[in-house]
């Protein structure tokens, strides 16, 4: 992990330097940082007079009563309050960008679909105008649900700035470095690396080196959570230490700014006189963070079977019905493969959660071929999948010595919701037609005879 210089005229907290700079370790932790000595109150939130003259605001993520271990709230120390970020909306098109509900006439969603890598265009896009909506599920009016994206970016935002009444985002890079500047400090992503951004978080956009790619799961639900391990117990899996929250940063410039805003499916912009990035300092666990998929420690058979994909979760968003979840973000990296007399890719499968996979790099096990990196497959509520005939004849006649499942990170977006179809997904993203055909050539070898294999 690099940091990278900060934009100018940012400020960030006193003592940052270094290969991990402007990160705070752990998950759901109560952090404190501030970019200017004493601009956090001790003792107190919310002073009758704040130092330097700033503004105390609290950013509410959950209910005010939401009990106390889910209560999430960000005490901020900024130059001006939030009502001086905004003025007068005014609607305005994200044509691609599409939230639920949104079923399409004429488009179907019962099937088993598969897409090659979406090409990056040569014209500008940024990461408002780059969101290419593949799937919606849920409602956002009731805050159930989800959608996933490909985000196509070749242009840095400038001097503009965007934040989600929606939803919170789960950003998934494939090809590119993006840098997040929030109200709360900054996070540079890079592929085999997630970011979480609240809903309601402003924040900017900026290429490192581009262009770049990759996937959302916009989350309209409860925020993303650690798992429960269960028996697994205290460790493996995500654990805590290894999610960073960034140190304060903030900008303090009089620049024309645009501020544009999705709320309730629709955007709208306004336009205000400086720059919104003006937390000096903050408290609180309601954040962004980043987490490096490369520290995920999976768990799987050490004897025979191979477990539920459950077993690979990340992050995973409750949905009130205890089990089953608004959204699970599960892992598929690099592992050892051991189980003895089975067969060891993921068994043929219906299923009552509605699975959205993608490709970050590498060959998938159950997919040998067409699952390019940047690629993605939906197999929605009830419908059956599984490996291609390749797969399965390899693994049902392999040597089952143990093997390294090597150079692979795939995941997935599973709800409980069926996924439907954008009319970009159908008409316009380049859609294999030819999917449904890898199970065609899979044989009858059943012959009656017992004990025939």
């Amino acid at each position: 992990m690099t940091t990278h210089d900060l934009p100018k005229g940012m400020i960030r907290a006193a003592g940052t330097t270094g290969t991990h700079a402007g990160y705070m370790p752990g998950f759901g932790n109560d952090f404190e940082t501030e970019a200017l000595p004493d601009a956090l109150p001790q003792g107190q939130n919310s002073p009758q007079k704040c130092n330097y003259g700033l503004y105390a605001e609290q950013l509410s993520g959950t209910a005010f009563t939401a009990p106390r271990g889910q209560n999430e709230r960000t005490w901020c120390y900024r130059i001006r309050p939030s009502v001086h970020h905004t003025g007068r909306f005014s609607p305005i098109e994200v044509p691609h960008w599409k939230t639920a509900p949104n079923i399409v006439p004429n488009v179907t969603s019962l099937g088993q679909y598969r897409w090659d890598p979406i090409p990056v265009p040569d014209q500008p896009l940024t990461w408002i105008t780059g969101m290419r909506t593949i799937t919606t599920a849920g409602d956002v009016n009731t805050q159930t649900g989800m959608a996933s994206h490909v985000y196509l970016v070749t242009q840095s935002m400038q001097d503009e700035y965007f934040f989600s009444a929606d939803s919170e985002l789960l950003v998934v890079p494939q090809e590119g470095r993006l840098r997040f500047c929030t109200e709360l400090g900054v996070i540079d992503l890079e592929p085999k690396e997630i970011a979480i951004l609240p809903r309601g978080l402003v924040y900017r956009v900026e290429l490192l080196d581009g262009p770049a790619r990759g996937f959302v799961c916009e989350n309209y639900g409860q925020k993303f959570d650690l798992p429960d391990r269960g028996p697994i117990g205290a460790n493996c899996l995500a654990n805590p230490r290894d999610f960073k929250s960034p140190v304060a940063a903030f900008e303090d410039r009089e620049v024309p700014s645009r501020v544009v805003i999705k709320w309730c499916g629709q955007f709208h912009e306004t336009h205000i006189g400086h720059s919104p990035l003006d937390v000096v300092a903050w408290h609180g666990n309601y954040c962004a963070y980043k987490y490096d998929l490369r520290t995920y420690s999976p768990v799987g058979a050490i004897l025979f079977d191979h477990p539920d994909p459950s077993i690979f979760t990340v992050l995973t968003a409750p949905s009130g019905q205890a089990g089953t979840a608004n959204i699970d973000f599960v892992l598929f990296r690099e592992r050892w493969m051991v189980a003895e007399h089975s067969f060891r890719p993921p068994w043929y499968h219906k299923n009552i959660m509605s699975e959205l996979m993608g490709n970050i790099y590498g060959q998938y096990d159950a997919k040998p071929q067409g699952f390019a990196p940047g690629s993605i497959s939906l197999h929605n509520c009830m419908l059956p999948h599984g490996p291609d005939r390749d797969a399965f004849e390899g693994a049902s006649n392999a040597d089952l010595k143990p093997e390294k499942l090597d150079n692979t990170m795939s995941f997935m977006f599973e709800t409980r919701f069926p996924q439907h179809l954008t009319e970009y997904a159908a008409k316009e993203a380049p859609r294999q037609q030819e999917y449904i055909e890898v199970w065609q050539h899979l044989e009858k070898k059943f012959d009656g005879t017992p004990g025939v294999k």
